[in-house]
């Protein structure tokens, strides 16, 4: 199986799109769905989406370093609430709330890919 050529052509007005963005500091969550295309194609993102994820593990990762502001069951304290967060955003919209630190006063986290996909199971069990 031989891999296509990229074609770069195509990709000339996305990657336009990408540097308008930030130089005018908007960030690509803020983008519709269509657009996180550039965010699957990162190396990070594809591995946590590869994985299955545990919810049980994710609950014990959620209480370690969410559940501060979060709120032990995800109803919200300093942060807002978590219930029916999957419903919100998309599982790229997870990540990258997660990883970005864009939204202060939430840190910035870079999980492994395995503890990512454990998180993001527990936070889709949230209702």
């Amino acid at each position: 199986m031989t891999n296509p050529v990229p074609n770069l052509e195509a990709e000339l007005p996305i990657r336009q799109l990408v540097i308008t963005l930030v130089l005018i500091g908007m960030s690509i969550a803020a983008l519709p769905i269509g657009f996180h295309l550039l965010e699957m194609r990162d190396p990070y993102v594809q591995q946590v989406l590869a994985k299955p994820g545990v919810t049980d593990r994710g609950y014990e990762i959620f209480q370690v370093n969410c559940a501060a502001c979060h709120g032990a069951t995800g109803d919200g304290m300093v942060g807002p609430s978590l219930r029916a967060v999957g419903d919100r955003k998309s599982r790229l919209g997870l990540i990258h709330q997660v990883i970005s630190g864009e939204t202060p006063p939430m840190p910035k986290f870079q999980p492994s890919p395995e503890v990512m996909a454990d998180l993001l199971a527990y936070l889709e069990s949230l209702k």
